[in-house]
């Protein structure tokens, strides 16, 4: 009786696991879930802390083995998509920003998204010009430390805190200088909601970056917006397609294609290519979750997915959200006193600090804050003369292909190309760096205001517990290096050949199992005793009294010896 007590408990605790969810503040919410929770359970187990109704703007995180970033997908049960031993690891994280966050419901929801914004500024993500940049510097110190106080803030005050991954002493004086005398009496809840209000204007707000490469080589990184899908080249936004333009999404392999209608007469395929066929298709379901959130006007309008024309090839995914404008319906209905907001002030950041030299540096030291920062300026260095927007192939009334480098056809390049940084803006730095030397990232060393940094990875990431898992969710830089060096060449000739081949026997091995079955099926039905004048026909032929008393009868008497035995067999068991 004891030992069957003990198994069960023992069964109990192995179908439970822990798991840890790192929030955007930097604080750690642990539970523990069954081992058949679905992601749903854990999300909402996570709002209900945070006391956060409008919710739908978020997601969950996390870094595979392979060092791949996904998102949690609610539907279905974390176990099986983690791929790891517990104890898991994973992070809340803004995975729809909001169009206009001024029209968020909640201050907490604003709260949290100024958290993720400020994370995208900090992290190169969210780049802009000096004036913009000073800006929102300012209004991240305000909401921080408040009024300008001689007191407390001496002379460089500025310089103490981190925004970017580099900035200049120029725009730190810009920085204290807004701080000082412009925004002086605002709260910080006023302080978070300029900020936002300002990101917004920028053309990187919302971008999440996936690095790849065009079909000349050239490096470039994709991001899909609140208003649509966009590619990122040096200092320049190269391609915008807005989402009521993008028609499909596919991918294969490492390929990764948009199609897209500009104007009735004009079709645009954007190819890129993805460092592994992972991340491609990671890329793609972000692309069809953004799209499905941002242009659908319910939910019921979602469809599954292929990634490929052809219905028995690649794979297939369905958004199982709410969209955009049911959202924003949802939010209008709640009625509720406003929840308490616990700021996080001063409080070190493992990711996104924005704190003071002072005695809570000791466990992170300023040199190794600012090296997951030079790792990312390193991966993102060939963008510097990258001058190249991505070849389009423009169709024309359907039957022409044309491509060009330099500008969109027929100089549509004029509305999408935008300059989003200047080469005096220090912060762009870390998507213009240095070329980095082919030999490694060890002996590389940078010097920012004056200390020293090696490129040593950050101790506490924001997913996974390896520092190499950890490390891919500050960004696309380590990956971008990785896929920088090797420059995988574009698809050949002879590959293409291949992909097609392997097509055909694919549809050739589908279209023989379907008539097989198509086979079965007849013989099933002219073998039963259905009353139809179409089978009737078919039993009164030659041919079918044939393949009856030759083939179908003794087969039929064969199965039937078999079975009989097996039973006989299993009786006498």
């Amino acid at each position: 009786m004891l030992s069957r007590l003990m198994s069960s408990s023992i069964r109990s605790l192995d179908r439970e696991c822990n798991c840890t969810v790192r929030l955007l503040d930097d604080s750690e919410y642990t539970c523990t879930i069954q081992r058949d929770a679905k992601g749903q359970y854990l999300f909402d187990l996570i709002c209900h802390h945070l006391n956060l109704l409008e919710k739908d703007y978020f997601g969950i995180r996390y870094v595979d083995p392979d060092k791949q970033r996904h998102w949690l997908e609610f539907t279905k049960s974390i176990a099986k998509q983690m791929k790891s031993q517990p104890p898991f690891t994973m992070c809340l994280r803004v995975k729809f920003y909001p169009p206009d966050p001024a029209a968020l419901r909640e201050e907490i929801t604003r709260y949290l998204v100024f958290l993720q914004v400020k994370r995208d500024l900090y992290h190169g993500r969210l780049l802009c010009k000096t004036s913009d940049a000073a800006l929102l510097a300012a209004y991240i110190l305000q909401a921080e430390i408040g009024d300008y106080d001689p007191g407390k803030h001496p002379e460089g005050y500025s310089s103490k805190f981190q925004f970017f991954p580099k900035h200049s002493e120029k725009l730190e004086r810009r920085i204290a200088e807004i701080h000082k005398t412009e925004l002086i009496g605002q709260t910080p809840e006023t302080s978070e909601l300029n900020f936002l209000q300002k990101a917004q204007m920028l053309e990187t707000y919302g971008v999440d970056p996936h690095p790849c490469k065009d079909v000349s080589g050239n490096p470039a990184f994709l991001a899909f917006t609140p208003f649509g899908f966009t590619v990122l080249q040096g200092n320049r936004r190269v391609h915008f397609l807005k989402w009521e333009e993008v028609t499909k999404l596919k991918f294969e392999a490492k390929t990764f294609h948009i199609y897209a209608n500009q104007k009735e007469d004009k079709k645009i395929i954007l190819t890129y290519f993805a460092p592994t066929p992972e991340a491609c298709k990671h890329l793609w379901k972000c692309g069809v979750e953004n799209q499905a959130f941002y242009k659908l006007e319910k939910s019921s309008q979602v469809r599954t997915v292929s990634s490929s024309n052809l219905f028995f090839k690649g794979s297939r995914f369905r958004y199982s959200g709410k969209v955009a404008k049911e959202v924003m319906e949802q939010s209008a209905k709640i009625k509720r006193d406003p929840p308490e907001i616990h700021r996080a002030g001063m409080v070190p950041s493992r990711s996104c600090p924005s704190i003071t030299h002072g005695p809570r540096l000791t466990s992170v030291p300023r040199t190794r804050r600012r090296a997951v920062h030079i790792s990312i300026m390193e991966g993102l260095e060939s963008l510097r003369d990258s001058a190249h927007s991505t070849p389009v192939r423009s169709v024309s009334h359907g039957d022409s292909f044309m491509s060009s480098r330099g500008q969109m056809v027929d100089g549509s390049e004029a509305s999408t190309s935008a300059v989003i940084s200047d080469e005096a803006y220090s912060p762009s730095d870390s998507v213009l760096p240095t070329p980095v030397a082919e030999h490694g990232m060890e002996p590389l060393a940078r010097h920012l205001n004056g200390a020293p940094c090696s490129i040593d990875e950050e101790k506490d990431s924001e997913a996974g517990t390896s520092k190499e898992g950890q490390a891919a969710e500050f960004g696309p830089g380590r990956r971008a290096l990785r896929m920088v060096r090797s420059r995988p060449s574009p698809p050949s000739d002879v590959e293409e050949l291949n992909k097609f081949i392997l097509s055909v026997l694919r549809l050739f091995l589908v279209t023989i199992g379907l008539l097989f079955a198509l086979l079965l099926l007849l013989i099933m039905l002219t073998e039963s005793d259905l009353d139809i004048a179409f089978l009737r026909d078919i039993r009164k032929t030659p041919e079918f009294q044939q393949f009856h008393f030759e083939y179908f009868c003794p087969l039929r008497r064969w199965f039937a010896c078999k079975l009989r035995w097996m039973g006989g067999f299993l009786v006498s068991k």
